[in-house]
């Protein structure tokens, strides 16, 4: 499927010298604004429409709004999928290890111990639940809210207690993979989807013999703790249920809502190229019980471009009813611009 045309995103000054137009990671619509976040702050972004596409971009700290783990309230939460529902903004960190990269100059042994180097960032290990008020008529994160006499808080799982690692510790698929970086096949959280009390977070790893994993929480407000979240138990006493899904090999690398199935952009779980497609799973969002989704259940809608060593698919974002918006970690030059970066936007098939 070929594209369509291309979205203009500016970027402040500020957020173009983080680099977080180069390194957008999750993307949201929500009427006039879009959500968007990059896999190196702890920051959420939000840029309104305008002549030119989306700019007007304005930062939101996650630590002004709850607290994280990380003693370092500016150190990065690897920020990996945005989800809209309701009166909520959701965000997701990616909860995965890191290994250090080999650079030009690395060489001999200086390039091995830096490889032997595995590391993990408190602030990645959150899921967070951000109430959104209308102010100034644009949807804006807040602290606090209240609606139809209901009082809604800002709260997030995983920085005080136990966390998603925690909770895998003694999963029977997912356990062997903990202690292994994100980009090495080890856990990696890379999509978020929320719809009524369902939360479903995609990973990018582990693939498992070529099957995707989807996990789905049922996150709620800790009474005793209004700014927590804790995790509903499932029927059968589990605080998670897990998908699998057939894509050929490749990951998730990002979720979203279309009715009640479920876009899935998919691509490689190791870093570098590859294919990098979109998925529907039909009904996803009203499954009763774990699925094993493959053959009709699961559609390829369509296949898109990648390039080498750059353009890697990382978002995708419903505009209207029949056009997707695709945004990329390491944007190719030719995306680029003096206020910030170009997305691209194709139309589903069908519609």
């Amino acid at each position: 499927m070929g594209i369509e045309r291309t979205v203009r995103l500016s970027f402040s000054a500020d957020a173009r010298a983080a680099g977080t137009h180069t390194n957008l990671s999750a993307v949201r619509s929500d009427g006039p604004v879009l959500w968007v976040a990059g896999d190196e702050t702890a920051t959420v972004e939000r840029l309104v429409a305008d002549a030119d596409g989306y700019g007007g971009q304005t930062s939101h700290r996650l630590a002004d709004l709850v607290d994280l783990p990380g003693g370092d309230a500016d150190e990065e939460a690897d920020v990996e999928g945005l989800a809209r529902h309701g009166d909520f903004l959701w965000a997701v960190g990616s909860h995965s290890l890191r290994r250090k990269r080999v650079k030009d100059h690395h060489e001999g042994d200086k390039a091995l111990r830096r490889l032997a180097r595995v590391s993990g960032q408190a602030n990645r290990q959150v899921l967070v639940r951000i109430p959104v008020a209308t102010v100034d008529g644009l949807p804006t994160p807040v602290r606090e809210l209240t609606v139809d006499g209901v009082e809604h808080r800002a709260a997030v799982f995983g920085a005080h207690g136990e966390d998603l690692r925690d909770l895998l510790a003694d999963d029977e698929h997912l356990a062997p993979f903990l202690p292994i970086p994100g980009k090495d096949n080890g856990l990696d959280v890379e999509g978020i989807a929320v719809a009524g009390d369902r939360v479903l977070l995609g990973l990018r790893g582990p693939v498992l013999r070529g099957w995707a994993v989807v996990l789905e929480l049922r996150p709620e407000t800790d009474p005793d703790h209004p700014r927590r979240l804790r995790l509903r138990p499932f029927p059968d006493g589990r605080r998670y249920r897990t998908h699998v899904l057939r894509m050929a090999g490749l990951g998730v690398r990002d979720l979203c809502p279309d009715g009640d199935d479920l876009l899935v952009l998919a691509g490689p779980t190791m870093d570098l190229d590859g294919p990098v497609r979109v998925y529907r799973w039909h009904d996803a969002l009203t499954a009763e019980a774990p699925q094993v989704v493959r053959d009709d259940a699961l559609t390829r809608e369509l296949d898109l471009p990648y390039g080498d060593g750059d353009d890697h698919a990382e978002g995708i974002g419903l505009l209207g009813s029949d056009r997707l918006l695709v945004v990329y970690d390491s944007p190719a030059p030719g995306r680029l611009h003096d206020h910030g970066v170009d997305a691209d936007v194709v139309r589903l098939p069908g519609r």
